[in-house]
Order: C-alpha cells, then structure tokens, then sequence
C-alpha cells in the first residue's frame, strides 16, 4: 500500500509560480511511476507530468511543456511540480499518483487557483 500526500497549492496571479509536493509513503519501489493530474471544474482527469523514480524519464502534456518542472527527491520519497507561468487555464485539483504498470495509488489533491 502507498500513501500520497500533496500540498503547495493555492491561489496566484496569472503569470505567477507555485511548487507543489507529494510526499510518498508506504511500499514504493524503484520501478514506480510518479505523476502529476489535473481535473478542472467539468472538465475530465487529465494527465500533466510523470517522472520515473530513477530520474532517467520525464514526460510532459503539450499545454504545460516549458512552464512545469517535474522533479524528485529520493531521499525524502517526494516529487515535486514546480509551475511557472501560471494562467487561469491552469486552475485545477491537483493530483498525484503512482504505480508500477499503471496509476493504483492516488492522493487527496490540491487546489490551485489562477486568478486572472
């Protein structure tokens, strides 16, 4: 069983930047996936970013290539988003989740809000 925690998020002004955290714990392993989702008001789960634990892959969603960072911290078993040139289009939860072949663990999610 992995347990996902997320925080960092909130409210910001476009054009602003916010760092949000997924603390992981419980039974992670090396060959694990980690990923970042979004799902904004109506609109349906959307995939944004996902790093290997190894650090040796990153992917991204065409809208947030060039504005996300998505990164690790092995020692702290955390992974991180940091978001940069924030717009409203962004506003969203946000939501972390591993697995070995697929998504099965999932977080609560944070709020970030991009005001205009």
């Amino acid at each position: 069983q992995v347990h996902l925690v997320e925080s960092g998020g909130g409210l910001v002004q476009a054009g602003g930047s916010l760092r949000l955290s997924c603390a992981a714990s419980g039974r992670t392993y090396s060959s694990y996936i980690m990923g970042w989702f979004r799902q904004a008001p109506g609109k349906e789960r959307e995939f944004v970013a996902s790093i290997t634990w190894s650090g040796s892959h990153t992917d991204y969603a065409d809208p947030v290539k060039g504005r996300f960072t998505i990164s690790k911290d092995n020692a702290k078993n955390t992974v991180y988003l940091q978001m940069n040139s924030l717009k409203p289009d962004d506003t969203a939860v946000y939501y972390c989740a591993t697995g070995l072949e697929s998504y099965n663990y999932w977080g609560q999610g944070t709020q970030v809000t991009v005001s205009s």
